[in-house]
């Protein structure tokens, strides 16, 4: 159903104009609420009723289903967090997280100031049910359907601070404990106008992550240990990103170790995941791809210029460089490796200046992907980086390579060990 449809059944039921709560849908997705928490929200602003109608049920909370319409649970606070919201013109800060008992745990969402804080028990009443992401989802109207209760209700402690690794999109309202490995700021076009926005990585023992930060703090800087808490995890292309909202906290803690060394996946691992953040593949390359070798950009945003043409900037002079674009198969599936600059010169065996050279003397800028191809395809080769997936398949922006490593006795050995079960 398209969105427009869902606003002119939503109107109709509210007695509404449709392009008036179209335009509400749409301010509302822009802030990444759920299609159907928005609906709730235009219910709500209109007096209407958000919930489902049925008679609430007791459950533990490992046996909420998206087939229940309303129930009454007993959990711990494990995580909260606080997210700005506006429909019709009104602000509304959602409270966010996880509750749990010794049967498993569920995300909420409760749309007002329920009193209840992280480490609490609480008895919530008739919440209803929602589906999102194909998981249960409670949705608790305000504090009049929270209670409370004694402590030794239920014994699962509260979540604290959640390793790097271990992460998920859709997390909410979490502490991480972590270095930040990377900083930078950018200037990009946001709701309200031209924006900067601070981007980098943080890590731990366990493993790094991609960061986000819409509202840059002091405390926040290359270098420093950090404690973060209410942060958001949201989800590029199947990678999970530490995402600080204006509620967010930052404070300096003692250094935290960040792991240096990358996973070892498989593509398909990569694949089945939605994507994974620095690892490592290695696979056999089976073809240079079009595209490849001496390539111009626009001098303005960097994109690939063909036919004097930037999709961006229209007819411009290309900037000259090099990249390689190419498939790799390790047996559990294949991916699309970008190599840039310098490690397309390594790959060729010299720089720019070389390579602009050999294309002149052969009359023919294909040249120099023809070389890269000869001297590559076929060969096996270790690879690291971010692999991102979307409808096009798997593809994996390259930060170091190793042609043919070294490790044909450790596949030889695998190999007699799985031919001799």
């Amino acid at each position: 159903m398209e969105l427009r449809e869902h606003a002119e059944a939503l109107a109709s039921s509210l007695g509404e104009d449709t392009e008036e709560v179209l335009a509400e849908l749409e301010g509302l997705l822009q802030y990444h609420v759920p299609l159907e928490e928005a609906k709730q929200s235009i219910r709500r602003a209109r007096g209407a009723d958000g919930g489902g109608g049925g008679p609430a049920v007791e459950r533990p909370i490992g046996g909420i289903s998206v087939d229940d319409d309303r129930v009454s649970v007993v959990g711990r606070v494990q995580t909260l967090g606080r997210r700005r919201i506006r429909s019709g013109g009104d602000e509304t800060v959602l409270r966010e997280g996880l509750l749990a008992d010794e049967s498993g745990s569920v995300t909420y969402t409760a749309w007002a100031d329920c009193g209840f804080a992280v480490g609490d028990v609480i008895a919530v009443d008739g919440a209803s049910v929602r589906e999102w992401d194909g998981r249960a989802e409670l949705n608790i109207n305000g504090p009049e359907q929270v209670t409370e209760v004694d402590d030794d209700r239920v014994s699962v402690e509260p979540l604290g601070a959640v390793p790097i690794a271990e992460i998920r999109p859709g997390d909410r309202g979490l502490t991480v404990e972590v270095q930040v490995t990377d900083l930078e700021a950018r200037d990009i076009d946001g709701r309200s106008g031209p924006t900067t926005i601070w981007s980098g990585v943080v890590g731990d023992a366990s493993g790094r992550a991609p960061l986000t930060d819409w509202a840059h703090r002091d405390t926040l800087a290359e270098g420093a240990s950090v404690r973060m808490e209410e942060v958001y995890i949201r989800e590029f292309r199947g990678v999970p990103q530490v995402s600080l909202s204006e509620f967010s906290t930052v404070t300096p803690i003692d250094e935290v170790p960040v792991r240096t060394d990358a996973e070892t996946v498989t593509i398909g691992e990569a694949l089945a995941a939605g994507g994974r953040f620095d690892v490592e593949t290695v696979g056999n390359v089976l073809e240079v791809r079009d595209g490849s070798g001496l390539i111009e950009r626009c001098p303005e945003c960097g994109r690939l210029v063909q036919n004097e043409q930037c999709r961006a900037h229209g007819r411009v002079d290309g900037v000259d460089d090099l990249r390689v674009k190419a498939i790799i198969d390790d047996g559990t599936g294949a991916m699309t490796a970008i190599f840039g600059t310098e490690l397309t010169a390594t790959l060729y065996g010299a720089d720019l200046d070389a390579a602009l050279s050999a294309a002149r003397d052969a009359m023919d800028r294909g040249v120099v992907s023809t070389e890269i191809d000869q001297a590559i395809t076929g060969h096996r080769m270790a690879v690291r980086g971010d692999i991102s997936v979307d409808e096009y398949g798997a593809t994996c922006n390259v930060r170091s390579m190793q042609r043919d490593p070294d490790d044909a006795a450790d596949r030889a050995a695998a190999l007699l060990t799985e031919v001799g079960t």
